[in-house]
């Protein structure tokens, strides 16, 4: 995203149910494009000299984490993953290469659009694999999910077009906590703030929450004249309130049990008790506020908290004190609510300040219906491993 990342105000869908993501911080401004190299890639890019896999080297000591190293058979399904998919996403990354990477990077643009053997071996040639546990020994941990919602929106509130996104009020900088949800849906002088500051207005309340939540999204806006157009909300800054948990709201009702405690089971509480819809909301004082952005290639994910767009099911969100940005990492967990495999390479892109510990990562699903449903149901269990560059392999 622009100026704040996704991760940074916005918590992975299923983890922010049940209150446990939320999130801040700044990004800074896009980087020049960087040319793409043309022509065959040179004759040695895949072997650049003898590659020694057993050579370990020393491990690596994070704030949050150590990175124990291990061989490449260490990581499960490695040899089944499509390994070439995960380049668009690394040269995103190599555009703000962690410390250490320059080398690397420059040989990766250069590699041109590798297949998947190709990318592998490459990667095998230059990068030793870690094992990333906790401080204490730990190797086990949590991965959620989240998307970039995509919501149907009006410039003017007409028939069920009723419910408004704002810009951030003009007086925000200068009340510390800003007034809370229910203030500014009850209150005159609260309500007086807002006026003039509706960016679109959408029919679901509870669309509008998911959208504070993520932090970003997307609009299909209607104009006046009728035309139609795509757009993205970017974060802006929020109340200054503490994020609460609908989804714990709701336990602590009775109304849901926590392990069914999913945004599709609180949508369908809604739609079950339309009278009690305020009292949920309201149980949530957070407010975030947006900025519209134009969204010229809906193919592109909102940048995260490196300050690259993200990308769909290569990127992922991590605690930066255990894996620093533009780190390609190993994961191994499983679909969620399923048995099935979930072991692929992604690159660390983004953060929350929710997100935290050694082993911990939220999954960018991407944006559309399955998005959602895959984001709002994932909370599995999980083990990272975390490739970087070998002392004199670049």
């Amino acid at each position: 995203m622009a100026v704040f990342s996704i991760g940074q105000f916005r918590n992975g869908t299923a983890a922010a149910i049940l209150g446990l993501l939320a999130a801040c911080g700044t990004v800074a401004p896009p980087p020049a494009a960087i040319p793409t190299p043309t022509g065959p890639p040179p004759e040695d890019v895949f072997k650049p000299y003898p590659p020694d896999y057993s050579r370990r080297e020393p491990d690596l000591l994070r704030v949050r984490s150590r990175w124990v190293a291990v061989g490449w058979g260490d990581l499960p399904g490695w040899e089944l993953d499509r390994a070439g998919e995960l380049w668009p996403a690394l040269l995103r990354g190599c555009e703000r290469p962690a410390a250490g990477w320059a080398s690397v990077c420059a040989q990766a643009r250069s590699l041109g659009t590798p297949d998947d053997t190709q990318a592998r071996t490459w990667l095998m040639a230059r990068l030793q694999p870690y094992r990333i546990e906790s401080i204490d020994g730990q190797r086990e941990g949590l991965i959620t999910g989240y998307y970039e919602p995509l919501v149907s929106a009006s410039r003017r509130p007409q028939a069920a077009f009723r419910t408004a996104l704002h810009r951030p009020p003009a007086d925000l900088a200068s009340r510390r906590p800003y007034w809370t949800r229910q203030q500014l849906e009850r209150e005159a002088q609260a309500r007086q703030a807002l006026q003039g500051r509706e960016i679109a207005f959408i029919e679901d309340p509870l669309d509008a929450l998911v959208l504070q939540i993520q932090g970003s999204g997307r609009l299909q806006l209607t104009e006046p004249d009728g035309s139609q157009r795509l757009v993205r909300l970017a974060f802006a800054g929020h109340n200054d309130q503490p994020y609460k948990s609908v989804g714990r709201w709701l336990i602590e009702q009775g109304e849901l049990r926590p392990e069914g405690a999913n945004w599709p089971a609180i949508k369908d509480w809604a739609r079950r008790n339309p009278g009690r819809i305020n009292e949920l909301l309201w149980s949530n004082p957070r407010v975030v506020f947006f900025r519209e952005e134009p969204l010229p290639d809906p193919n592109a994910g909102p940048r995260g908290g490196q300050a690259v767009p993200l990308t769909p099911g290569r990127s992922i969100a991590v605690d930066t004190a255990s894996v620093p940005y533009g780190t390609p990492v190993w994961l191994d967990s499983t679909e969620p609510l399923s048995n099935t495999p979930l072991r692929r390479l992604v690159m660390a892109q983004d953060t929350g300040s929710a997100i935290t510990g050694a082993v911990r990562a939220d999954f960018f699903w991407g944006w559309g219906s399955t998005a959602e449903q895959q984001a709002g149901r994932m909370k599995q269990t999980l083990r990272m491993w975390a490739l970087w560059p070998r002392e004199g392999g670049s």
